[in-house]
Formats: C-alpha cells, sequence, structure tokens
C-alpha cells in the first residue's frame, strides 16, 4: 500500500516582496510547501491569497533578521509546525549608501552587517544539525554582483555581500561530506523596490520572475556559484581583472546610492 508523501518544503527569507516573493511564486508552481519569513506577515499572506495559493500549503512566520534571536525562533517554528525544509534560502537584505566620515553612518553598517550577515546565519543555524543528519538539502545565500568589487558609496552593502560570498564558501566546505549543499546566488540588477532607489544606470535589468527561474534551476543543479544573469557574470569577471586605477578611474564621479539620511 502506497503512503502520502508530503510535498517538498522550501524555507524562505524577505518573503514580503522582491526576490523573496518571486522565488516563493516559483517553489509553488512546482508543488513545494512554503514556510515565508517576512517582518510585514499581513502583507505576505495577503499576497499569497490574492494569488489563490492554497493556505494548506503555505505558512508565514514573523521575524527580523537582524534579530538573531527573532529568526532562530521561526527556523524553530518552522521545524515543529511544518517540518525539516528541503531547501533554506536566505534572501533577506538591506542596501542603504554610507559614509564613513559620518558618525551616524557607523550605525548604518552595523544594520547592514546584522541583516546581510549574521541574519543569513542564524537563518541557517537551526537547520544544519537536522539536514546533515539526513544528509540533503540545500542551504542558498543572495549575494550580489556587487560582492565582487567594492563601488564609491556602497561600501556597507559591497563589503556585506563579499561577506555573504565568502561565508557561504566557508559554510560549503564545512559540509561537503554531509551531503547538504551551499548554493551562492549573485544577482545583479534586479527589478525590485531595492534597486528602483538607485540613480544610476543597471545594465541588464532583470525581473524577478526570470530571476527566479533561473534561481530555481541553479538551485536544483547544485550549483555552488551562480552569477544571474550571466551576462553579469560576464561584466563582474571583467571588473575583478581590471586594474585598480582604472577601476578606479572608471567609477569616479558615479552617482552614489542614497544614504539613509535621504541624502
Amino acid at each position: 500500500m502506497l503512503t502520502h508523501q508530503p510535498s517538498r518544503l522550501v524555507f524562505i527569507t524577505g518573503a514580503s516582496s522582491g526576490i523573496g516573493q518571486a522565488l516563493a511564486a516559483r517553489y509553488y508552481a512546482a508543488g513545494y510547501r512554503l514556510a515565508l519569513v517576512a517582518r510585514r506577515t499581513s502583507e505576505t499572506e495577503s499576497w499569497a491569497t490574492q494569488r489563490g495559493m492554497d493556505s494548506k500549503r503555505f505558512h508565514v512566520y514573523s521575524a527580523d533578521v537582524a534579530n538573531v534571536d527573532s529568526i532562530v525562533a521561526a527556523g524553530r517554528s518552522c521545524l515543529e509546525f511544518q517540518g525539516l525544509p528541503d531547501v533554506v534560502i536566505a534572501n533577506a537584505g538591506i542596501s542603504v549608501g554610507m559614509d564613513t566620515a559620518v558618525r551616524a553612518d557607523l550605525d548604518v553598517i552595523g544594520q547592514v552587517f546584522a541583516t546581510n550577515n549574521i541574519g543569513m546565519a542564524a537563518t541557517f543555524h537551526p537547520f544544519i544539525e537536522p539536514m546533515c543528519a539526513r544528509g540533503s538539502g540545500a542551504f542558498v545565500g543572495i549575494g550580489s554582483v556587487a560582492g565582487i568589487r567594492g563601488l564609491p558609496g556602497h561600501g556597507a552593502y559591497c563589503a556585506s555581500k563579499a561577506g555573504v560570498i565568502a561565508y557561504c564558501e566557508s559554510l560549503r566546505g564545512e559540509l561537503r561530506a554531509s551531503g547538504v549543499k551551499v548554493v551562492t546566488l549573485c544577482p545583479g540588477y534586479i527589478d525590485t523596490p531595492l534597486t528602483q532607489k538607485n540613480r544610476y544606470s543597471m545594465p541588464f535589468l532583470m525581473q524577478p520572475a526570470a530571476f527566479a527561474d533561473r534561481a530555481f534551476a541553479a538551485i536544483a543543479d547544485g550549483a555552488s556559484y551562480r552569477v544571474i544573469p550571466w551576462q553579469m557574470g560576464l561584466v563582474a569577471k571583467l571588473l575583478r581583472l581590471m586594474p585598480n586605477s582604472l577601476f578606479d578611474r572608471s567609477f569616479a564621479g558615479r552617482p552614489r546610492k542614497r544614504r539613509q539620511s535621504g541624502e
């Protein structure tokens, strides 16, 4: 007699908008159950309901990934109520311009690191031991092409995303023998509320749904590292190879990301 097997489960932070929302829609379409983490839970629940998602296939957890206890508690609640995920995507992130000469911006870089870096590790934490014990699954860190070279005025964001890339590489080595994959995805420019405030040109701008399609495929393939879209991967490699003097001249005078003060 065949027994019913529950559908696979994906755990996604930053699910209230942008890339997180697009990934949630893509995984739902593939038959997954959703564990969605957001600060704006009512908006996320309304979005899922408006899309006609079956309430039995998704649950929204309230958490702030910048608060370690908050996001760890959300992960533990997921384990209790929905079970062990097959895929954990640490997508939540913030991007704010900064000026090191301004004292208040030192607090900004602390906020960015708390969300983008410590929040990622805290997102993965509750699932490390049970996924390794099971011997399967994937941890997905959302990095950025901005983590490949530092851009003027983007010190906090670029440094945090460089940290994401290095952290995921370290975790991948640690889990290599466990059967659990670690996937680093580096988006280029994706048309989300995060990028719509940018004051500079964004080559190869991609729609969130298109990004989600390619991200889903990369995660399913168990890719260790993938830049999406591929064109930005070529740009990133060229930037990495560019001599510092040429790189500095190329980005001199480029509009900077808006700071928290609005300047």
